[in-house]
């Protein structure tokens, strides 16, 4: 097993990208191209920080967001290990290799290529920001350490309250808003406050896979929720011994599927809440993300009895490193999450929480908003043209105009797995659509994502990816006239 501390690193203190960023960004292409053996053993933060010559909290926080998306562990008293993504070929000579060098010359170090979910950093307001910054450390300096409420900066929670109001048809008061640390810490906190272990626990059928983790982690038992063109199927009655306490859904836009939830669906789910005593957990993850039109109204502003939890992210539209999210609760669960929080400590970072207040009154959020959702549904349609010319007898896709990703089913005969190990050993990251499902017979395909990247990188991509393609479908073929 190698060691990862003797692995040669490149961390540039002066890169755009902070070195937790670089190094998450680094490890998990170790993973992905199997040079860091699943269930391998990373070194502790301490050992590793040291080694690196950089603060412990870079690596908590990069391994930190390893364990969000999925590629490693965390087991209490035994450390961090890489986890079972049964998508490399064991015979692979990615295994026995250092990590390859990017697909080609003329293609920067953007890493995760193609992988999906991750916004441009070369797109950030860092001047709108650093002024914002400056403002609140200026003005009201006591806001970047001491905070009056375990839910969060007030003021933010107010803008939060506007944004939600204008964006997702949402009318809710501050009150109501609970500043979290991501998407990861809003769902841990639900599942804490609105459920038992034991309890069973309604997930798409496929999902979000650090849900897995989570509901694991928390106790729960899965019924898993197959999903049609209307998005998640209502709970079934034949089949259940007992009926689930919440579902979460993705009904803005299905991951990894994509597609919208129809309003009758939605008014179903907001029946079969209040019928059962239950819970909705909207997860609204790249809501703004519509590229056709206004974004959709969020199911939560369908509810009319209070089972709906909203959880929204500022990673996706903003920026990963500012690992800030939020959750809204009807009133009457506002005591019922104080005492969470109470039990477990609150995640969410407290420094820029001011400062993002400002940004979002400012307008300069909304301005961003609208930016980046020009430049990325120039992409996603450059990706989708390059998909049909190069690659339309290799896989299927629906044009669903939203969210930060493009996923194709591939032919039959075509393993997403060996695909995606192939492409990692060619530095380019994506995701196989098939290590999605937690249940059933899963189907093949690909997540692409397209936001990061440029045009001539977008071409770049899909034009190695095509070759893969062809490869893989030239060894089925030549497998199948032998038999």
């Amino acid at each position: 097993m190698p060691n990862l501390a003797s692995i040669a690193f490149t961390l540039q203190r002066d890169s755009k990208d902070p070195l937790f960023v670089q190094l998450c960004d680094q490890i998990r292409q170790r993973i992905v191209s199997g040079w860091l053996l699943q269930n391998s053993q990373l070194p502790p933060s301490r050992r590793l920080a040291t080694d690196l010559g950089i603060s412990r909290s870079t690596v908590v926080t990069a391994y930190e967001q390893l364990v969000a998306e999925g590629y490693i562990e965390g087991r209490t008293g035994a450390g961090f290990y890489v986890r079972e993504l049964a998508d490399l070929d064991p015979q692979d000579s990615a295994r026995n290799a250092a990590p390859s060098s990017p697909i080609s010359s003329s293609i920067p170090d953007a890493t995760p290529a193609l992988h999906p979910g991750y916004p441009d950093n070369r797109l950030f307001p860092y001047r709108q920001w650093t002024r914002c910054l400056a403002r609140t450390a200026r003005l009201t300096p006591e806001a970047l350490i001491v905070g009056k409420s375990p839910f969060g900066d007030l003021p933010l929670r107010q803008s939060i309250a506007a944004y939600l109001a204008d964006w997702r048809g949402l009318d809710i008061q501050p009150e109501q808003v609970m500043i979290t640390a991501g998407s990861v810490d809003a769902l841990e906190n639900c599942i804490r406050s609105l459920a038992m272990p034991g309890d069973v626990i309604g997930l798409e059928n496929p999902c979000y896979r650090p849900l897995r983790n989570i509901a694991a982690n928390q106790g729960m038992r899965i019924e898993w929720l197959s999903v049609d063109a209307e998005g998640a199927e209502i709970p079934s009655e034949s089949r259940r011994t007992a009926t689930p306490k919440m579902v979460i859904l993705t009904p803005s836009h299905q991951f990894p599927l994509g597609g919208a939830m129809p309003v009758n669906r939605r008014l179903e789910y907001q029946q079969w809440a209040n019928a059962n005593d239950a819970w909705i957990i909207e997860d609204d993850y790249d809501g703004e993300f519509r590229y056709a039109g206004r974004p959709i109204p969020a199911l939560a502003s369908l509810d009319t009895s209070g089972r709906t939890i909203y959880i929204g992210t500022f990673s996706k539209v903003f920026a990963v490193s500012l690992r800030l999210g939020y959750l809204i609760m009807p009133p009457p669960l506002i005591a019922r999450f104080a005492d969470t929080l109470a039990k477990f400590g609150v995640k969410a970072a407290l420094p820029c929480q001011r400062a993002l207040a400002n940004f979002i009154d400012s307008g300069d959020f909304y301005r961003h908003i609208r930016r980046v959702r020009r430049i990325y549904a120039e992409r996603r349609r450059l990706l989708l043209d390059l998909l049909q010319q190069k690659m339309s007898h290799f896989v299927a896709l629906q044009d669903h105009q939203a969210g930060m990703q493009v996923t194709v089913t591939l032919a039959p005969g075509l393993d997403d797995r060996e695909i995606c190990a192939a492409a990692g050993a060619r530095g380019l990251l994506a995701a196989p659509l098939s290590s999605y499902y937690g249940a059933g017979e899963a189907s093949h395909g690909l997540l692409l994502g397209f936001c990061p990247y440029s045009e001539d990188e977008i071409r770049d991509y899909v034009a190695v990816l095509s070759e893969l393609l062809e490869a893989r479908q030239r060894r089925v073929q030549s497998l199948q006239s032998v038999f």
